[in-house]
C-alpha cells in the first residue's frame, strides 16, 4: 500500500510514521509513505496557501488551486492505467471513522490524506477531487494531522504482516461490535487483587467462555449503543 499525505506540517507526520510499528511496516516494504509539503505549492513570494472567505467570516480558507496542484503532483508520478488514488480529506464534517472503515481502506492500493487547517477548505476542491471526508470524532482540532495519523495507524496495522501475531487484529475491540475483554498479566497478586482464577486454570474452553462473557458485560456497561448494531 502507498500512503500520500498532503500537509502544512510534514515533520508532524514524518516523526510519527518513522517510529515503532509504522517504521517497521515501511522497512518490510508493506507500506510506502510520501509526505508532501503543501507550502511548496503556495502562490506568490510568500508561498500563500490560504485566503479570506467570500461572504465574510472568521478565519482563512485553504485555496482550491494550491491543493489541486499538490494533489496533481502525486497523480503525475502514478499515472499508470490501473493505478487509482483514493483521496480523503480529514474534516469534522465527514463521516465518523471506525474499525470497519479502517478495514475498507486497508484493501486499497493507494490512499491520499489531505490535512485541513485554518477555517476550512474551498468547497470546489472537495467537490472535484475528494472521494471521502472522514472525521475522527465530534470535536474540532487545529489541523488535520492528528486525524490523518489516526486513519493511517488504524489502517496500516490491519495489513497482513504488519503485526507479528495476526490474531492481534482478529480478537480486539469493535470486532462483532463488542469491546475487548479485560486483560491481566504478572504479578498474579497486585495490591490484594488477584487475577481471575479461570485465566490460570488452563481450561481453554472455560477461558474462551469467560472472555466472551466479559466482552459482552463490558460493552453493555460502556458502549451499549454497539449492541444495537448486531
Amino acid at each position: 500500500m502507498k500512503i500520500s499525505v498532503i500537509t502544512l506540517f510534514p515533520s508532524v507526520i514524518s516523526t510519527y510514521l518513522n517510529t515503532s510499528i509504522m517504521k517497521r511496516a515501511q522497512k518490510k516494504g508493506l507500506i510506502q509513505v510520501e509526505v508532501i509539503d503543501l507550502r511548496e505549492f503556495g502562490t506568490g513570494k510568500h508561498k500563500s496557501v490560504d485566503d479570506t472567505p467570500y461572504g465574510g467570516g472568521a478565519g482563512m480558507i485553504l485555496r482550491a488551486d494550491v491543493l489541486a496542484d499538490a494533489l496533481k503532483s502525486i497523480t503525475k508520478k502514478t499515472s499508470t492505467i490501473n493505478h487509482k488514488l483514493y483521496t480523503i480529506f480529514t474534516s469534522p464534517s465527514g463521516k465518523t471513522f471506525n474499525q470497519q472503515k479502517a478495514k475498507d481502506l486497508s484493501k486499497l492500493s493507494h490512499i491520499v490524506l489531505i490535512c485541513g487547517h485554518y477555517e476550512g477548505v474551498d468547497q470546489r476542491f472537495i467537490d472535484k477531487y475528494v472521494d471521502e471526508e472522514i472525521s475522527v470524532g465530534d470535536y474540532v482540532l487545529t489541523g488535520g494531522e492528528l486525524p490523518a495519523l489516526t486513519v493511517i495507524d488504524a489502517t496500516v496495522r490491519l495489513l497482513k504482516g504488519v503485526l507479528e501475531k495476526e490474531e492481534a487484529t482478529r480478537f480486539e475491540s469493535f470486532e462483532n461490535n463488542l469491546l475487548e475483554h479485560p486483560h491481566y498479566t504478572r504479578p498474579e497478586n497486585f495490591e490484594g487483587e488477584k487475577v481471575p482464577e479461570v485465566l490460570t486454570s488452563g481450561n481453554h474452553q472455560k477461558i474462551a467462555d469467560w472472555k466472551k462473557e466479559k466482552s459482552l458485560e463490558k460493552t453493555t456497561k460502556i458502549r451499549r449503543d454497539l449492541l444495537d448494531l448486531n
